[in-house]
């Protein structure tokens, strides 16, 4: 039972200022619903960035910023209220390859930092909880494209295990405390404030400054990417959920794209041709990611309204406008 009657909810976002959950902040708010954003504004990237990102929240009075890392237990104990009706759990380390480099740090934040959010689900009795996973849990699965009840999960990298943890960890709060829990797998997000790290606004970067991309392997890696509107739509679904207690569900496009096809695709949405060289495969890297979405179709209405010819022409419509004012690394 929700604690707070009508339509609209309470809603703490965890890593609220990040690209995924600033989207995510703006239709809630847009809605007419409160949010309390969790960030610490890690220095991963940026912070003027995720600074940029919450400008126009400040502005609601529906709105509060508790800068919180969610490894302290302490803190996030006075920035949740006991009214709260639903949490999105996003904080979190990102990144496959810089988890290689620390995974000590990953596991601390992603996975004791997670439990520390689900215990104060549990103190609070908090009964809605979604939570980011992501599509590298499959890792090395050959089976595509890759469905929520296939158990061949093989994940390559202390990033991809650390989100196995949090949906395990999600199963064992919502069998003994009744939380309902919903792991959604994102699946290569892109679009309007993508981190700067990420393929597609690196490669757009140094393409609109005359710079060598780098393209690691031979080009042939392939990955289902997904537009930043699409994703927040299957959030938002998550959120509203009552049908059961426990639930992973895929959110993709359910096609995949080749590394070399994704870069004719950024040149023509841009009309800016691209300098390749080629570098080594990098560790913690699959091969190819693909999502099967009927169960997401199914339980939360998910369907992708872009392709990546779409998504594209609009990130680099934003990027043209943007670049100049958003510090990029």
């Amino acid at each position: 039972m929700l604690k707070n009657k009508g339509n609209t909810l309470k809603i703490v976002v965890t890593g609220g200022a990040g690209f995924i959950g600033s989207h995510l902040v703006d239709r809630l708010l847009k809605e007419g619903h409160t949010v309390t954003n969790i960030d610490n504004f890690d220095p991963f990237y940026d912070e003027s960035i995720k600074r940029e990102n919450i400008k126009g929240h400040l502005e609601y009075d529906s709105y509060t910023l508790h800068e919180v890392d969610i490894r302290d237990k302490e803190a996030l104990d006075k920035a949740i209220s006991d009214d709260t009706d639903v949490i999105v759990h996003l904080a979190a380390k990102a990144g496959v390859r810089p988890s290689i480099a620390d995974p000590i740090a990953y596991q601390e934040v992603n996975v004791a930092g997670t439990q520390n959010i689900l215990e104060v689900a549990r103190e609070k009795d908090i009964k809605q909880f979604v939570f980011a996973s992501s599509s590298s849990v499959y890792g090395k699965n050959p089976n595509v494209p890759w469905k929520e009840d296939d158990a061949v999960l093989q994940p390559i990298s202390p990033y991809a295990s650390t989100k196995v943890s949090g949906e395990l960890l999600g199963h064992v709060y919502s069998h003994l405390y009744h939380i309902r829990f919903l792991a959604l797998r994102f699946f290569t997000v892109y679009g309007p404030r993508q981190r700067p790290d990420l393929a597609i606004h690196k490669f757009l970067k140094l393409m609109n400054e005359g710079k060598k991309i780098t393209l690691y392997g031979d080009g042939s890696t392939r990955r289902d990417y997904t537009y930043i509107d699409d994703i927040i739509n299957g959030v938002m679904a998550a959120i509203e959920y009552k049908d059961s207690m426990y639930e992973i569900i895929n959110l993709g496009n359910n096609q995949t794209v080749e590394l070399l096809e994704l870069v004719e695709a950024i040149e023509k949405a841009s009309g800016i041709s691209a300098k390749k060289t080629f570098g080594p495969e990098q560790p913690g890297d699959v091969k190819q990611t693909w999502a099967e979405v009927e169960k997401a179709n199914k339980f939360l209405n998910y369907k992708s309204n872009y392709s990546i010819e779409k998504g594209l022409v609009k990130f680099s419509q934003w990027y043209r406008k943007n670049s100049k004012k958003v510090i990029t690394q």
